[in-house]
């Protein structure tokens, strides 16, 4: 990501209007019909936009839109597209009332993760949103889900990253893709909904994150090692002692239920204690959306919190994995980490 186009910069004599800013990162909303399948368009997505009679209603905010270079399917996104998108947000933190985000639904909830712990002391609305089916077809859900976003990112309600999709406001690290094919695709299973769009956009005051204070900061994310293994019946953790190394420096185990394990998994154990010795963060999460994770609450799991693992309770895998991202890249020592991953920063965790 190198070059960012700016358009439709705001009219000078709509003084008083709240002002957002729209980043465009690509993903299904913005995307074209080509030889090859569905890709990523600037320019007719632009066209599309302008187009649009309701952006240029006297009821929407202003309104800019910034693009990155190259839009990504966001199968593609990586630390480096987290921080790039982090960047625009910093840099333009003090001429806009708010943020948009467009993006791809496939690690939507990933991304919404990260920005919720990379802009520390964020006190302004940063709206995820984007579409399952794209703005070019007759029949879409990108025009009620960008036109309702922007008026979420123009209130004075929301100061958080969140996740707006299919009539629903859910919070960013709250947040998981639970269907490829509804236009219902995220699910909050932890977590209330902060609001709902119906007629009227109804807010769930009491859920909603107070405005932060202290100073705005972006905080960049280091790329380091971080894995994710998921528990199966049979699972052969044999197999996984290779990759626990000094390199790697966190690990995300989804396993069952409350945190438990095959009774027959001696060979994890070791391996836990290995990785644990090496200074890797070890954090447990369940398979389970709805529920939360509690070691020692069966036996299967008390071998887990003696090995070194630590819970992560109703925190989404998503979440835990940016979570250590951050905290990683802040600095902070072993003992120090291991302490805030047990404890909600954002509002991503029920500790």
């Amino acid at each position: 990501m190198n070059t960012i186009h700016k358009i439709h910069a705001p009219g000078d004599g709509a003084s008083g209007k709240r002002r957002i800013l729209v980043v465009n990162t690509g993903g299904t909303i913005g995307m074209v019909n080509t030889a090859a399948g569905y890709a990523p368009h600037r320019e007719a997505f632009h066209r599309l936009l302008m187009q649009m009679p309701e952006l240029q209603s006297d009821a929407m905010p202003l309104w800019d839109i910034v693009d990155m270079d190259p839009l990504l399917d966001s199968s593609n996104m990586t630390v480096l597209e987290w921080n790039a998108i982090g960047e625009v947000i910093s840099l333009h933190y003090g001429e806009y009332d708010g943020f948009v985000v467009l993006h791809g639904t496939d690690t939507m909830a990933y991304t919404a993760s990260a920005l919720s712990f990379t802009l520390r002391n964020n006190a302004k609305p940063v709206i995820l949103t984007g579409s399952q089916i794209p703005l070019c077809e007759i029949r879409n859900d990108a025009r009620d889900n960008l036109i309702t976003a922007l008026m979420i990112a123009a209130g004075d309600q929301v100061h958080e990253v969140c996740l707006y999709f299919g009539g629903r406001l859910l919070r960013g690290n709250r947040a998981i893709k639970y269907s490829a094919d509804d236009l219902i695709a995220f699910e909050s299973p932890n977590y209330p909904v902060l609001a709902e769009a119906g007629i009227a956009i109804r807010y769930n005051d009491a859920a909603l994150l107070r405005p932060a204070r202290g100073s705005f900061s972006l905080q960049p994310l280091k790329n380091v090692p971080i894995g994710v293994i998921k528990v199966f019946p049979g699972i052969q953790f044999n197999l996984f002692d290779s990759i626990m190394t000094e390199r790697l420096r966190g690990i995300v185990i989804e396993t069952f239920g409350a945190g438990n394990i095959p009774a027959h998994a001696d060979s994890l154990l070791p391996i836990i204690r290995k990785a644990s010795d090496n200074g890797t963060i070890i954090i447990v999460c369940s398979q389970c959306p709805h529920g939360t994770v509690s070691l020692g609450a069966y036996e299967t799991s008390s071998a887990l919190k003696n090995a070194g693992a630590i819970s992560g309770y109703d925190i989404t895998t998503e979440a835990a994995v940016a979570k250590l991202y951050y905290l990683f890249s802040r600095g902070l020592s072993k003992r120090e980490i291991r302490a805030r991953m047990e404890k909600s920063l954002r509002g991503e965790m029920t500790s």
